[in-house]
Formats: structure tokens, C-alpha cells, sequence
């Protein structure tokens, strides 16, 4: 196969300024909802972009856990490289891809942590392996073997077995992408794709349309 020669036509939809919402959080809560409708692998998967203290940009998919007025939020371990990365860089960006509307959404902002109220509400809310997970886990750090992760999720299985609670690991809880700027991307015909850009300039969003 000749990777030069796999080329795919977009059709399915356009985008118009003017029927865009005026608040781009608003717009990315429709357009996710028309995701979830279409039935879209993943479709809070996204590509999660930090930068370490040498400048050296470093990317990974997470999951979005949430959408609030103000910003986009996602969990992860304290410890990980990730988190030692806003620590010290806040500045971040998210992408989603929805193939199958051949939509993608990129979002450029500053992180901070949640609330620890917030961090514990979500993490009483996970399935019970899913809580024991976030106490395996170093997450980042060198390990010998997956063994290493059996024998700890076993050790924790016999003491927190399924129907007890699991206590809140102080090391673990969630972030939220306050954002600056918001970027729709919708595919089109010839390449010719549609961009419309939200800007926060002043504490309001301002929409411009971007050569494709």
C-alpha cells in the first residue's frame, strides 16, 4: 500500500459562523452530543498535549470526564508524567476527532487542579476495579514486570472486596482545560474544510473563520 495514495473526500456536513452558538463550551456540548448520537467510538477520547521543562512537547489520549461552564476535565495520577508537566508548564492543549462526522475540535488553554470535593465525588462514581486501578498504579514510573500490577490489584482486592469503599487516594484526582481558544474543524469537499476559531480576547469569544 502506497500511504500517499489513501485519500478520503469529506461530504457529510458544513459549517456556518453564524449558526454557531455564541459561547464555543455551548457549541463542543452540541457538537459532543451529536457524537454520542452518531454513535462514535470514544467519544470523549482525546489527544492530550504537555510540554516538559526542557521544551520537549509530549502527547497521549485521555478521557474527558466532564464539561462545566468553564472548562473541560479529565483525572489522572498526581505522580504521572502528565501532571508533573502542568505542574510545572499549565499551558496545554486538547484535540478530539470524530471520524465518523468528520469533525475534529481542538482546544488550547491553561490547566489547574479541581477541587478535592469535586476529585472524591467523581472517584466514589468509578467501578470498584476502577477505584482499586487508581491505587495499583504508579502510573509513569518504571515497573519490573506486569506482575508487579497483578500482585498489588490482588493484595487490594482481598482487602477492599467488591462492596466495600475504597478509600480516596490523596495522589489521584482531576484537572480542568480552562480555555482560550476553540477551534471546529469540519471536513469538506476538496480539502477545502471549514475552520471557525473562537478567540477569548477581553474575557469575551470572538469567531473567526481560517483558511482550511
Amino acid at each position: 500500500m502506497n500511504i500517499q495514495d489513501i485519500r478520503k473526500d469529506y461530504t457529510q456536513h458544513e459549517l456556518d459562523e453564524a449558526a454557531l452558538r455564541e459561547d464555543p463550551i455551548a457549541q463542543f456540548s452540541s457538537w459532543f452530543e451529536e457524537a454520542l448520537t452518531a454513535e462514535v467510538l470514544e467519544a470523549n477520547a482525546c489527544a492530550l498535549a504537555t510540554v516538559d521543562e526542557l521544551g520537549n512537547p509530549h502527547n497521549r489520549i485521555v478521557l474527558l470526564k466532564g464539561v462545566s461552564k468553564t472548562g473541560f476535565q479529565f483525572f489522572t495520577n498526581f505522580t504521572s508524567d502528565k501532571a508533573n508537566e502542568i505542574g510545572r508548564n499549565p499551558a496545554v492543549a486538547m484535540t478530539f476527532f470524530w471520524k465518523e462526522l468528520e469533525r475534529q475540535v481542538r482546544i488550547e488553554g491553561r490547566v489547574s487542579k479541581m477541587s478535592e470535593e469535586d476529585s472524591k465525588a467523581y472517584f466514589s462514581s468509578r467501578p470498584h476495579m476502577s477505584q482499586l486501578g487508581a491505587w495499583v498504579s504508579n502510573q509513569s514510573q518504571i515497573i519490573s514486570s506486569r506482575l508487579v500490577l497483578e500482585q498489588r490489584l490482588e493484595e487490594l482486592m482481598q482487602r477492599y472486596p467488591e462492596g466495600t469503599d475504597v478509600p480516596y487516594p490523596a495522589h489521584w484526582g482531576g484537572f480542568e482545560l480552562r480555555p482560550t481558544k476553540i477551534e471546529f474543524w469540519q471536513g469538506r469537499p476538496s480539502r477545502l474544510h471549514d475552520r471557525i476559531c473562537y478567540v477569548q480576547i477581553d474575557q469575551r469569544w470572538h469567531k473567526q473563520r481560517l483558511a482550511p
